[in-house]
């Protein structure tokens, strides 16, 4: 049996290719049928994001995995074999192990440690085991890498700091409030920054989220996602008193805040701290606002400082990752070698089995009329012989499984019995 995986990511082709490749949900499932159905193809997986489509593969021996991999996509996907191929790379056996592992724990995500990598990895699971396309090893290997992943998450710090421009606003805001529930968020423009962080707020807990636009029906629209309220933009400043979060994001050529403004924002709330980002580009508050005590500015430089400062971090945690996952890739190869050479000790076994009942049958004429006494004589004879001969190749199979060079030894066991290729 082979196990292979092909794909492409986010370092091998551009936005555009991997979106012409991709799986929405509906093809996903016909894929997958397709998949299952082609000759010397065992089991099969297909994991499709913004960032990678892979297709985890287990065949028979026989069959061209590569070839045959390459073959589905080009037609699945209605493009040129020769097309698609510049994109893709291949991993086998213990390397493909290796890299589901990674992936799955976010080893190798464009940002590495993110989560969401791991929920798309089981969703990918879950269909092709509904679709009846997973059945034995593939389908081990991934629950091993579901393991894997959680061992990285929890003996390793690397999904613990910020690493987008986004959740470090919402890191920052915890830092200066502590818990967030209840806290109130204002929008001032609708663009995607300012939505991200929004969400992210939003996860974390805040209470309530208001929006202001210049365009009324966007501020509505940014409104609905978040269960939200409008606020008239030209009243958007008289308003501030009652907010302890802003995420200014508007496409102004000015300054919309000014330091005097945010003073009496600041002596009306009495003093109570308040948390201002300011993503525009160019910036929408002046930076003239950090000066008033209890008034936290931040711009989308001091937000990146902190995300490249953790993502040092994360590369330095991901040393510790790679570690772990190179510890598992070790043990699962271990188990598969011992698992591996259960079938060969049958097939000695019987082959021997075959060999004695043969020789008993060939001289059995010879032998004249024998009492039951002398059959079960000559029977435990016989086999306590094949016994013999078996129990030393079989015992040093066995302990030879765990380690490196027992695919070896395997291999010279079969070619000195003549057993048949391995299952």
């Amino acid at each position: 049996m082979k196990f292979l995986i092909t794909g492409l990511n986010h370092r091998t082709a551009p936005v555009e290719v991997r979106e012409r490749l991709a799986f929405n949900e509906t093809r996903l499932i016909q894929a997958l049928d397709d998949l299952k159905r082609r000759p010397g193809l065992l089991e099969g997986m297909i994991l499709s994001t913004c960032n990678r489509v892979e297709i985890a593969i287990t065949t028979d021996e026989e069959t061209n995995a590569e070839d045959a991999i390459e073959q589905f996509l080009a037609e699945t996907q209605q493009v040129s074999r020769e097309w698609v191929s510049q994109y893709l790379y291949h991993h086998q056996g213990p390397e493909a192990i290796r890299h589901l592992f990674r992936v799955a724990s976010s080893l190798d995500s464009m940002v590495v440690g993110e989560p969401q990598i791991l929920g798309q990895l089981k969703s990918a699971y879950n269909a092709a085991k509904t679709q009846g396309a997973l059945s034995g090893f593939l389908e081990a290997v991934l629950s091993k890498a579901f393991n894997v992943a959680k061992r990285v998450r929890s003996e390793t710090d690397i999904g613990q700091s910020a690493v987008s421009v986004s959740y470090a606003a919402v890191e920052m805001a915890k830092e200066i409030f502590g818990s967030l529930s209840d806290r109130r968020v204002l929008l001032v423009g609708a663009g995607k920054m300012s939505e991200l962080s929004a969400r992210h707020l939003k996860r974390s807990g805040v209470g309530r989220v208001y929006v202001t636009n210049r365009t009324r029906e966007r501020a509505l629209e940014m409104a609905r996602v978040f269960d939200g309220a409008v606020i008239d933009y030209d009243k958007f400043v008289s308003s501030l008193p009652e907010m302890d979060i802003v995420i200014a994001s508007s496409g102004a050529p000015h300054y919309i805040l000014q330091k005097d403004q945010m003073r009496k924002v600041i002596e009306a709330r009495k003093n109570r701290p308040m948390f201002l980002i300011d993503i525009a580009v160019p910036r929408n508050i002046d930076p003239a606002v950090n000066q008033l005590d209890n008034v936290f500015l931040y711009d989308i430089d001091d937000l990146q400082r902190v995300v490249d400062q953790n993502v040092k971090g994360r590369m330095q945690v991901a040393e510790q990752a790679e570690e772990i996952i190179r510890e598992e890739v070790e043990r699962m190869m271990l188990r598969l070698r011992a698992r591996e050479v259960a079938p060969m000790i049958v097939s000695l076994q019987e082959q021997l089995e075959q060999v004695r009942l043969s020789e008993i049958e060939r001289v059995r004429g010879k032998l004249g009329s024998l009492t039951p006494q002398q059959e079960d004589a000559i029977e435990a004879l016989t086999r306590g012989i094949v016994n013999k001969i078996a129990h030393g190749p079989i015992t040093e199979l066995r302990k030879q499984a765990a380690n490196p060079d027992g695919a070896h030894f395997a291999n010279v066991i079969r070619r000195v019995f003549r057993l048949g290729a391995s299952h």
